[in-house]
């Protein structure tokens, strides 16, 4: 049996922790910061954690995962 693909979109965007769970980079920090809070960008800054049915979905897209 072949190998499965991985869809490298979603390779670049998530990264599987040791736990298993699926980390990803928060949106919202690349530009436009001047109005947005202190706060709030150092908030941006940690990465995410997926939910179960977002990660359930994003398994599929990486199979060895």
């Amino acid at each position: 049996m072949p190998k499965m693909k991985t869809r490298k979109s979603a390779a670049k965007r998530y990264r599987v922790t040791a736990g298993g769970k699926i980390r990803y980079k928060k949106q919202g920090l690349r530009h436009i910061l001047s109005k947005k809070s202190t706060k709030r960008k150092r908030r941006l800054r940690h990465t995410g954690i997926l939910s179960a049915p977002e990660q359930k979905r994003a398994r599929t897209l990486l199979p060895y995962s």
